[in-house]
Protein backbone atom coordinates (compact mmCIF):
# COMPACT_ATOMS: atom_id res chain seq x y z
CA UNK A 1 0.00 0.00 0.00
CA UNK A 2 0.94 3.72 -0.61
CA UNK A 3 0.24 5.36 2.82
CA UNK A 4 -0.36 9.12 3.48
CA UNK A 5 0.69 9.64 7.03
CA UNK A 6 -0.85 13.35 8.37
CA UNK A 7 1.76 15.01 11.85
CA UNK A 8 1.21 18.16 11.39
CA UNK A 9 2.05 20.32 14.40
CA UNK A 10 4.98 17.83 14.92
CA UNK A 11 7.91 16.29 12.55
CA UNK A 12 8.86 12.82 13.94
CA UNK A 13 12.52 13.74 12.91
CA UNK A 14 12.36 16.33 15.99
CA UNK A 15 14.07 15.84 18.82
CA UNK A 16 11.42 14.15 21.49
CA UNK A 17 11.36 16.56 24.75
CA UNK A 18 11.51 19.50 23.03
CA UNK A 19 8.21 21.52 22.81
CA UNK A 20 5.79 19.95 21.24
CA UNK A 21 7.98 16.83 20.44
CA UNK A 22 7.61 13.36 22.51
CA UNK A 23 5.85 10.08 22.08
CA UNK A 24 3.89 10.97 19.43
CA UNK A 25 6.89 12.11 17.07
CA UNK A 26 8.80 8.39 18.31
CA UNK A 27 5.18 6.25 17.87
CA UNK A 28 5.09 8.19 14.11
CA UNK A 29 8.68 7.76 13.18
CA UNK A 30 8.48 3.83 13.96
CA UNK A 31 5.20 2.76 12.64
CA UNK A 32 6.20 4.68 9.59
CA UNK A 33 9.68 2.90 9.58
CA UNK A 34 8.18 -0.61 9.93
CA UNK A 35 5.70 -0.04 7.31
CA UNK A 36 8.59 0.66 4.63
CA UNK A 37 10.63 -2.15 6.19
CA UNK A 38 7.04 -4.42 5.31
CA UNK A 39 7.39 -3.02 1.83
CA UNK A 40 4.49 -0.54 1.98
CA UNK A 41 5.43 3.25 0.50
CA UNK A 42 5.07 5.41 3.15
CA UNK A 43 4.69 9.69 3.32
CA UNK A 44 4.34 11.64 6.51
CA UNK A 45 3.32 14.97 5.78
CA UNK A 46 4.43 17.38 8.20
CA UNK A 47 4.40 21.64 8.24
CA UNK A 48 8.06 22.80 7.80
CA UNK A 49 9.38 24.61 10.84
CA UNK A 50 13.02 25.34 9.15
CA UNK A 51 13.93 26.65 5.21
CA UNK A 52 17.03 24.97 5.80
CA UNK A 53 15.22 21.15 5.92
CA UNK A 54 14.36 21.06 2.02
CA UNK A 55 10.69 19.85 1.07
CA UNK A 56 11.21 16.13 1.02
CA UNK A 57 13.43 14.09 3.43
CA UNK A 58 14.36 10.66 2.45
CA UNK A 59 14.08 8.95 6.00
CA UNK A 60 15.22 4.74 4.44
CA UNK A 61 14.09 2.75 1.50
CA UNK A 62 10.16 3.74 1.27
CA UNK A 63 9.93 6.04 3.84
CA UNK A 64 9.94 9.80 2.94
CA UNK A 65 9.27 13.04 5.29
CA UNK A 66 7.86 15.83 3.04
CA UNK A 67 7.84 19.14 4.78
CA UNK A 68 4.69 21.64 3.67
CA UNK A 69 4.94 25.16 4.22
CA UNK A 70 1.95 26.65 5.75
CA UNK A 71 2.42 29.94 7.94
CA UNK A 72 5.83 31.14 9.34
CA UNK A 73 8.80 28.81 9.70
CA UNK A 74 9.28 29.97 13.34
CA UNK A 75 7.31 31.83 16.02
CA UNK A 76 4.03 30.07 15.63
CA UNK A 77 2.84 28.36 18.54
CA UNK A 78 0.88 25.58 18.73
CA UNK A 79 -2.82 27.38 19.92
CA UNK A 80 -2.15 29.01 16.67
CA UNK A 81 -2.03 26.28 13.89
CA UNK A 82 -5.85 25.76 13.46
CA UNK A 83 -4.91 29.13 11.35
CA UNK A 84 -2.77 27.32 9.33
CA UNK A 85 -4.86 24.26 8.54
CA UNK A 86 -6.14 25.23 4.89
CA UNK A 87 -2.53 26.50 3.84
CA UNK A 88 -1.12 23.11 5.06
CA UNK A 89 -3.93 20.71 3.51
CA UNK A 90 -3.60 22.90 0.31
CA UNK A 91 -0.08 22.33 0.50
CA UNK A 92 -0.36 18.16 0.91
CA UNK A 93 -3.20 18.57 -2.43
CA UNK A 94 -0.71 20.54 -4.42
CA UNK A 95 2.13 18.36 -3.37
CA UNK A 96 0.58 15.10 -3.99
CA UNK A 97 -1.19 16.38 -7.52
CA UNK A 98 1.97 18.05 -8.78
CA UNK A 99 3.39 14.61 -8.29
CA UNK A 100 0.84 12.03 -9.32
CA UNK A 101 0.68 10.78 -6.11
CA UNK A 102 -2.23 8.59 -5.02
CA UNK A 103 -2.72 6.97 -1.67
CA UNK A 104 -4.49 3.77 -0.58
CA UNK A 105 -5.07 4.97 2.97
CA UNK A 106 -4.43 8.07 4.90
CA UNK A 107 -3.44 7.85 8.70
CA UNK A 108 -3.69 11.18 10.69
CA UNK A 109 -2.46 11.76 14.34
CA UNK A 110 -3.44 14.11 16.50
CA UNK A 111 -6.58 16.20 16.31
CA UNK A 112 -5.15 18.98 14.19
CA UNK A 113 -3.63 16.10 11.57
CA UNK A 114 -7.07 14.77 11.47
CA UNK A 115 -8.77 17.72 10.49
CA UNK A 116 -6.57 17.50 7.29
CA UNK A 117 -6.95 14.16 6.91
CA UNK A 118 -10.63 13.96 6.84
CA UNK A 119 -10.75 16.84 3.95
CA UNK A 120 -8.02 14.41 2.14
CA UNK A 121 -10.23 11.32 2.76
CA UNK A 122 -13.08 13.37 0.63
CA UNK A 123 -10.78 14.71 -2.42
CA UNK A 124 -9.00 11.43 -2.63
CA UNK A 125 -11.70 8.64 -1.88
CA UNK A 126 -9.86 6.96 0.33
CA UNK A 127 -10.53 5.85 3.94
CA UNK A 128 -9.17 7.86 6.58
CA UNK A 129 -7.66 5.97 10.23
CA UNK A 130 -6.54 8.04 12.82
CA UNK A 131 -4.56 7.96 16.23
CA UNK A 132 -5.67 11.00 18.56
CA UNK A 133 -2.72 10.28 20.91
CA UNK A 134 -4.03 12.55 23.72
CA UNK A 135 -8.02 13.55 24.07
CA UNK A 136 -8.90 16.91 25.51
CA UNK A 137 -12.30 15.76 27.35
CA UNK A 138 -9.82 13.43 29.02
CA UNK A 139 -6.96 15.78 29.48
CA UNK A 140 -9.12 17.89 31.33
CA UNK A 141 -10.40 14.79 33.63
CA UNK A 142 -6.92 13.88 34.48
CA UNK A 143 -5.73 17.47 34.69
CA UNK A 144 -3.43 19.30 38.05
CA UNK A 145 -5.33 22.07 39.11
CA UNK A 146 -2.68 24.23 37.40
CA UNK A 147 -2.96 23.16 34.14
CA UNK A 148 -4.31 25.08 31.71
CA UNK A 149 -7.66 23.54 30.34
CA UNK A 150 -7.76 21.83 26.67
CA UNK A 151 -10.39 24.18 24.55
CA UNK A 152 -13.98 23.24 23.75
CA UNK A 153 -13.01 23.95 20.66
CA UNK A 154 -10.66 20.95 19.80
CA UNK A 155 -12.87 18.98 21.66
CA UNK A 156 -15.75 19.68 18.82
CA UNK A 157 -12.86 18.74 16.09
CA UNK A 158 -12.25 15.62 18.27
CA UNK A 159 -16.17 14.74 18.18
CA UNK A 160 -15.68 15.15 14.29
CA UNK A 161 -13.28 12.58 13.47
CA UNK A 162 -14.85 10.20 15.96
CA UNK A 163 -18.14 10.26 13.98
CA UNK A 164 -15.91 10.52 10.62
CA UNK A 165 -13.10 8.50 10.52
CA UNK A 166 -13.32 5.25 8.79
CA UNK A 167 -11.19 3.62 11.29
CA UNK A 168 -9.75 4.87 15.05
CA UNK A 169 -6.47 3.24 16.65
CA UNK A 170 -6.12 3.44 20.11
CA UNK A 171 -3.19 1.82 22.32
CA UNK A 172 -5.13 0.17 25.23
CA UNK A 173 -9.02 -1.00 25.82
CA UNK A 174 -8.82 1.91 28.45
CA UNK A 175 -8.66 4.04 25.21
CA UNK A 176 -11.24 2.61 24.03
CA UNK A 177 -13.60 3.31 26.79
CA UNK A 178 -12.52 6.75 27.18
CA UNK A 179 -13.62 7.49 23.41
CA UNK A 180 -16.95 5.27 23.93
CA UNK A 181 -17.19 7.35 27.20
CA UNK A 182 -16.51 10.92 26.18
CA UNK A 183 -17.64 10.91 22.85
CA UNK A 184 -20.07 8.18 21.94
CA UNK A 185 -17.32 6.45 19.88
CA UNK A 186 -18.45 3.07 17.69
CA UNK A 187 -16.50 -0.17 19.73
CA UNK A 188 -16.64 -1.15 16.56
CA UNK A 189 -14.89 1.41 14.67
CA UNK A 190 -12.06 1.09 16.91
CA UNK A 191 -8.23 -1.12 16.63
CA UNK A 192 -6.35 -1.64 19.30
CA UNK A 193 -2.78 -1.57 18.75
CA UNK A 194 -0.20 -1.50 21.24
CA UNK A 195 2.98 1.08 20.57
CA UNK A 196 6.54 -0.63 20.94
CA UNK A 197 9.97 0.12 21.81
CA UNK A 198 13.28 -0.70 20.05
CA UNK A 199 14.65 -3.48 22.45
CA UNK A 200 17.34 -3.56 19.69
CA UNK A 201 18.65 -0.34 20.83
CA UNK A 202 17.19 -0.17 24.70
CA UNK A 203 18.96 -3.48 25.97
CA UNK A 204 19.90 -4.09 29.83
CA UNK A 205 23.65 -2.59 30.54
CA UNK A 206 26.03 -4.37 32.58
CA UNK A 207 27.53 -3.35 35.67
CA UNK A 208 30.13 -1.54 33.90
CA UNK A 209 27.51 0.07 31.68
CA UNK A 210 26.08 1.62 34.41
CA UNK A 211 29.34 2.63 35.50
CA UNK A 212 30.26 4.09 32.45
CA UNK A 213 26.80 5.75 32.01
CA UNK A 214 27.37 7.63 35.27
CA UNK A 215 30.76 8.54 35.08
CA UNK A 216 29.53 10.33 31.36
CA UNK A 217 26.48 12.03 33.21
CA UNK A 218 28.95 12.78 36.45
CA UNK A 219 26.34 10.93 38.72
CA UNK A 220 27.97 9.55 42.01
CA UNK A 221 28.83 5.31 41.36
CA UNK A 222 27.20 4.28 44.14
CA UNK A 223 24.41 6.69 44.92
CA UNK A 224 20.66 5.25 44.27
CA UNK A 225 19.22 7.25 40.68
CA UNK A 226 15.76 7.92 39.72
CA UNK A 227 15.40 9.41 36.62
CA UNK A 228 12.23 11.54 34.62
CA UNK A 229 12.51 11.63 30.83
CA UNK A 230 9.86 13.40 29.05
CA UNK A 231 8.22 17.06 28.17
CA UNK A 232 8.91 19.53 31.20
CA UNK A 233 5.26 20.50 31.77
CA UNK A 234 2.48 20.32 34.82
CA UNK A 235 0.73 17.10 32.64
CA UNK A 236 3.80 14.99 32.48
CA UNK A 237 4.31 15.51 36.56
CA UNK A 238 7.86 16.44 37.19
CA UNK A 239 6.54 18.90 39.81
CA UNK A 240 4.89 15.28 41.10
CA UNK A 241 8.76 13.48 41.42
CA UNK A 242 10.21 17.02 42.62
CA UNK A 243 8.12 17.86 45.73
CA UNK A 244 8.50 13.28 46.51
CA UNK A 245 12.13 13.94 46.28
CA UNK A 246 11.31 16.88 49.02
CA UNK A 247 9.61 14.51 51.42
CA UNK A 248 12.13 11.29 51.20
CA UNK A 249 15.20 14.38 52.31
CA UNK A 250 12.43 15.51 54.92
CA UNK A 251 12.18 11.68 56.39
CA UNK A 252 15.87 11.12 56.05
CA UNK A 253 18.62 14.28 55.30
CA UNK A 254 21.52 11.63 54.65
CA UNK A 255 19.46 9.35 51.85
CA UNK A 256 21.91 8.93 49.27
CA UNK A 257 19.93 9.48 46.39
CA UNK A 258 20.36 11.97 42.92
CA UNK A 259 17.56 12.87 40.68
CA UNK A 260 18.08 13.78 37.40
CA UNK A 261 15.15 15.02 35.10
CA UNK A 262 15.99 14.92 30.60
CA UNK A 263 13.82 17.04 28.92
CA UNK A 264 12.44 20.75 27.28
CA UNK A 265 10.19 23.31 28.20
CA UNK A 266 6.63 22.39 26.78
CA UNK A 267 2.96 24.03 27.89
CA UNK A 268 2.02 26.61 29.95
CA UNK A 269 4.85 26.28 32.26
CA UNK A 270 7.29 26.80 29.21
CA UNK A 271 10.25 27.90 30.65
CA UNK A 272 12.47 25.11 32.53
CA UNK A 273 13.52 27.70 35.13
CA UNK A 274 9.87 26.97 36.49
CA UNK A 275 10.94 23.95 38.05
CA UNK A 276 14.62 24.85 38.43
CA UNK A 277 13.18 27.48 40.94
CA UNK A 278 11.03 24.93 42.29
CA UNK A 279 13.90 22.74 43.07
CA UNK A 280 16.19 25.62 44.91
CA UNK A 281 13.05 26.42 47.55
CA UNK A 282 12.95 22.99 48.59
CA UNK A 283 16.49 22.60 49.27
CA UNK A 284 17.31 19.83 46.69
CA UNK A 285 19.25 22.05 43.76
CA UNK A 286 22.32 19.47 45.21
CA UNK A 287 20.68 16.55 44.53
CA UNK A 288 18.82 17.04 41.14
CA UNK A 289 20.24 18.00 37.94
CA UNK A 290 18.65 18.92 34.72
CA UNK A 291 19.68 17.77 31.07
CA UNK A 292 18.95 18.81 27.96
CA UNK A 293 16.77 16.02 25.87
CA UNK A 294 18.73 13.66 23.72
CA UNK A 295 18.60 11.39 21.02
CA UNK A 296 17.47 7.69 21.68
CA UNK A 297 20.99 6.17 21.18
CA UNK A 298 22.19 8.75 24.45
CA UNK A 299 19.11 8.08 26.12
CA UNK A 300 19.78 4.76 26.62
CA UNK A 301 22.88 5.69 29.48
CA UNK A 302 20.48 7.44 31.10
CA UNK A 303 18.09 4.48 31.35
CA UNK A 304 20.72 2.32 31.92
CA UNK A 305 22.42 4.82 34.62
CA UNK A 306 19.18 4.50 36.87
CA UNK A 307 18.20 2.70 39.29
CA UNK A 308 14.21 3.78 38.80
CA UNK A 309 12.96 5.45 36.20
CA UNK A 310 9.27 7.35 37.30
CA UNK A 311 6.65 8.30 35.41
CA UNK A 312 4.24 10.14 37.55
CA UNK A 313 1.87 12.05 34.37
CA UNK A 314 -1.89 12.54 34.99
CA UNK A 315 -2.58 10.44 32.11
CA UNK A 316 -0.41 8.68 29.55
CA UNK A 317 -2.44 6.69 26.55
CA UNK A 318 0.20 4.00 26.76
CA UNK A 319 3.64 5.36 28.46
CA UNK A 320 7.08 4.42 25.79
CA UNK A 321 9.09 6.24 28.46
CA UNK A 322 7.81 3.12 30.95
CA UNK A 323 8.57 0.87 27.96
CA UNK A 324 12.14 1.98 26.99
CA UNK A 325 13.40 2.20 30.95
CA UNK A 326 12.32 -1.37 31.31
CA UNK A 327 13.86 -2.71 28.31
CA UNK A 328 17.03 -1.38 29.47
CA UNK A 329 16.45 -3.61 32.89
CA UNK A 330 15.19 -0.23 34.64
CA UNK A 331 12.28 -0.57 37.36
CA UNK A 332 9.66 1.74 36.75
CA UNK A 333 7.44 3.95 39.32
CA UNK A 334 4.47 4.99 37.39
CA UNK A 335 1.08 7.10 38.17
CA UNK A 336 -1.98 4.34 37.86
CA UNK A 337 -3.55 6.36 34.49
CA UNK A 338 -3.94 5.28 31.14
CA UNK A 339 -2.20 3.31 29.29
CA UNK A 340 0.91 2.75 32.07
CA UNK A 341 -0.95 -0.28 33.80
CA UNK A 342 -0.68 -2.18 30.80
CA UNK A 343 2.84 -0.66 30.03
CA UNK A 344 3.68 -1.38 34.01
CA UNK A 345 3.10 -4.77 35.10
CA UNK A 346 2.58 -3.82 38.68
CA UNK A 347 4.42 -5.44 41.44
CA UNK A 348 6.26 -7.57 39.02
CA UNK A 349 8.09 -4.71 36.91
CA UNK A 350 7.77 -1.49 38.78
CA UNK A 351 4.90 -0.12 41.09
CA UNK A 352 1.58 2.21 40.11
CA UNK A 353 1.28 4.93 42.25
CA UNK A 354 -2.66 6.16 42.75
CA UNK A 355 -3.13 9.78 42.45
CA UNK A 356 -0.16 12.24 42.64
CA UNK A 357 0.40 13.18 46.50
CA UNK A 358 3.81 13.56 47.48
CA UNK A 359 3.29 11.99 50.37
CA UNK A 360 2.50 8.44 48.17
CA UNK A 361 5.22 9.05 45.37
CA UNK A 362 7.75 9.25 48.54
CA UNK A 363 6.22 6.12 49.90
CA UNK A 364 6.34 4.06 46.67
CA UNK A 365 10.19 5.37 45.64
CA UNK A 366 11.39 4.70 49.01
CA UNK A 367 9.96 1.37 48.86
CA UNK A 368 11.77 0.63 45.59
CA UNK A 369 14.90 2.58 46.62
CA UNK A 370 15.75 0.45 50.25
CA UNK A 371 14.79 -2.91 48.96
CA UNK A 372 17.56 -4.03 46.25
CA UNK A 373 16.44 -7.72 46.10
CA UNK A 374 13.05 -6.52 44.95
CA UNK A 375 14.11 -4.01 42.63
CA UNK A 376 16.77 -6.33 40.98
CA UNK A 377 14.15 -8.78 40.47
CA UNK A 378 11.86 -5.96 38.99
CA UNK A 379 14.22 -4.86 36.55
CA UNK A 380 15.06 -8.17 35.24
CA UNK A 381 11.44 -9.22 34.79
CA UNK A 382 11.23 -5.89 33.22
CA UNK A 383 13.39 -6.43 30.59
CA UNK A 384 10.74 -9.74 29.67
CA UNK A 385 8.27 -7.41 30.08
CA UNK A 386 9.56 -5.25 27.22
CA UNK A 387 10.08 -7.55 24.64
CA UNK A 388 5.85 -7.91 24.01
CA UNK A 389 5.90 -4.80 22.81
CA UNK A 390 7.50 -4.22 19.22
CA UNK A 391 7.48 -1.57 16.94
CA UNK A 392 7.40 -4.62 14.09
CA UNK A 393 4.35 -6.08 15.44
CA UNK A 394 2.90 -2.64 16.13
CA UNK A 395 3.32 -1.84 12.18
CA UNK A 396 1.72 -5.15 11.75
CA UNK A 397 -1.52 -4.79 13.10
CA UNK A 398 -1.98 -1.27 11.80
CA UNK A 399 -1.26 -3.02 8.55
CA UNK A 400 -4.39 -5.18 9.23
CA UNK A 401 -6.31 -2.09 10.58
CA UNK A 402 -5.45 -0.57 7.21
CA UNK A 403 -6.92 -3.29 4.86
CA UNK A 404 -10.00 -2.86 7.33
CA UNK A 405 -10.56 0.51 7.06
CA UNK A 406 -10.56 -0.10 3.35
CA UNK A 407 -13.45 -2.96 3.51
CA UNK A 408 -15.87 0.03 5.51
CA UNK A 409 -18.55 1.82 3.34
CA UNK A 410 -18.09 5.80 3.24
CA UNK A 411 -20.10 7.48 5.19
CA UNK A 412 -22.88 9.08 3.36
CA UNK A 413 -24.15 12.48 2.88
CA UNK A 414 -27.29 12.20 5.24
CA UNK A 415 -24.93 11.29 7.82
CA UNK A 416 -22.58 14.36 7.07
CA UNK A 417 -25.43 17.19 7.29
CA UNK A 418 -26.52 15.31 10.44
CA UNK A 419 -23.89 16.56 12.06
CA UNK A 420 -23.57 19.57 10.30
CA UNK A 421 -26.67 20.74 11.89
CA UNK A 422 -25.70 20.44 15.57
CA UNK A 423 -27.75 17.34 16.37
CA UNK A 424 -24.79 15.27 17.69
CA UNK A 425 -22.88 18.49 19.09
CA UNK A 426 -26.22 19.21 21.35
CA UNK A 427 -26.04 16.03 22.43
CA UNK A 428 -22.65 16.54 24.36
CA UNK A 429 -23.34 20.27 25.38
CA UNK A 430 -21.30 21.75 22.49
Amino acid sequence: MRVAMISMHTSPLEQPGIGDAGGLNVYVLNTARELARAGHRVDVYTRATRPSQGTVVDVTEGLRVINITAGPYEGLEKAELPTQLVAFAGGVVEYARCHGLRYDVIHSHYWLSGQVGWLLRDLWAVPLVHTAHTLAAVKNSYRSEDDTPETEARRICEQQLVDNANLLVVNTRDETDQLVEHYDADPTHIEVVSPGADTKLYTPGTSRNTERSRRELGLPLHSKVVAFVGRMQEFKGPQVLIRAVAKLFERDPSRDLRVVLCGGASGATADRAYYQDMVRELGLHRRVRFLDPRPPEELVALYQAADIVAVPSYNESFGLVAVEAQATGTPVVAARVGGLPVAVADGTTGVLVDGHAPENWADALAKLLDDDETRIQMGEAAVGHAEEFSWAACAQRLEEGYLQARLMPQQDCSARRAIGDGHHFDHHGG
